[in-house]
């Protein structure tokens, strides 16, 4: 099968190239759109091969963007900035080359893997979340929010996301645990940044986060 890797990215110009490189080592048949959303460091400029630009908008709508470019028979989320290795995604995506899972989540909180030791409070969020995802949709999730996400194409093209920013991780938990999907987890690396490296999301995004969570269960 063919992997289409969509890669949101701003201002990754010193991480970017590095990400691709491994991707593109992969032994798999891929495809990788890169969508540059409004970078000001010449993030666009190193990645013209494979790049879809846009205006800022967030990591939602760029994920949004790249879907119509995308060709391949499963779609991965892939970070530009080295926190997530690609070498992970081999066995992310065997469930669904198996025929087992339509969505598989790379799970930075069910061990086995390296992880950096990173913020204790972003960890409490993150777990915070999972709860409340597993009580709202009756499921079983260490990491909602984890950025590694692959599933079938015909599943992310069906899934009507309208989020723009940091929500469109909650946004595509909640719509596909909704529609009970087969979601399989599995662990993975994580090399966090701090916000001196780099790192974006805050605390108003796992606020917001709690808003899509609900509002998605809650409605019709």
């Amino acid at each position: 099968m063919r992997i289409s890797f969509l890669v949101p990215a701003f201002n990754e110009a010193a991480t970017v190239i590095a990400v691709l490189d491994r991707v593109w080592a992969l032994d798999l048949e891929k495809q990788i759109v890169v969508v540059d959303d409004g970078s000001t460091d010449g993030t666009g400029d190193l990645v013209q091969k494979w790049l879809v630009r846009q205006r800022n908008r967030g990591k939602g709508a760029a994920i949004r963007a790249a879907v119509p470019h995308a060709d391949g028979d499963i779609a991965v989320i892939q970070d530009a900035d080295l926190e997530y290795d690609p070498e992970d995604v081999p066995g992310l995506i065997d469930p669904i080359l198996r025929g087992a899972a339509d969505v598989v989540f790379g799970s930075r909180l069910s061990g086995g893997r390296p992880q950096r030791a990173y913020m204790f409070w972003h960890l409490v969020g993150n777990r915070f979340l999972s709860l409340l995802t597993n009580v709202l949709y009756n499921t079983t999730l260490s990491d909602m929010e984890t950025g590694y996400k692959a599933m079938r194409m015909e599943v992310l093209r069906s899934l009507d996301l309208r989020e723009d920013d940091f929500a469109i991780e909650p946004e595509i938990t909640a719509k596909v645990c909704k529609r009970k999907l087969r979601i399989y987890e599995l662990p993975i690396a994580y090399y966090g940044r701090t916000y001196a490296e780099g790192k974006k999301i805050t605390w108003k995004d796992g606020v917001k986060a709690v808003r899509v969570l609900l509002g998605i269960r809650l409605s019709g």
